[in-house]
């Protein structure tokens, strides 16, 4: 069993910056990769970035492209995503999951392929 927990969450302007957090305890030296999801009101889960815990392979949504940045610390069993440049669209509650075993890193992009969730910090971009 993983348990994810993130935080980091909260209410900003657009064009601001915000950094979320992902603390993984439990199982996860076996753990493969770590993703990012969110989900707007209204609307369904999608896939924001990931990466892998050995070697930091990243793959990212094209929405986000350029102004998030995902990262790990493998010591500390933390996953980052700093987000920049911030725009209402980009409201929603942010989940980080997580994947055991391998897999091409562009199948990271869905949602059924992660093991483990967490319960959703909120970010909300006033414009």
């Amino acid at each position: 069993q993983v348990q994810l927990v993130e935080s980091g969450g909260g209410l900003v302007q657009a064009g601001d910056s915000l950094r979320l957090s992902c603390s993984a305890s439990g199982r996860t030296s076996s753990s493969y990769a770590m993703g990012w999801f969110r989900q707007a009101p209204g609307k369904e889960r999608e896939f924001v970035t990931a990466i892998t815990w050995i070697g930091g392979n990243t793959v990212y949504a094209d929405s986000v492209q350029d102004r998030f940045t995902i990262s790990r610390d493998h010591a500390k069993n933390m996953v980052y995503l700093q987000m920049n440049r911030l725009k209402s669209d980009d409201t929603g509650v942010y989940y980080c999951a997580a994947r055991q075993r391998a897999i091409i890193r562009q199948a990271l992009r869905q949602m059924n392929v992660y093991d483990y969730w967490g319960q959703g910090t909120q970010v909300t971009v006033s414009s």
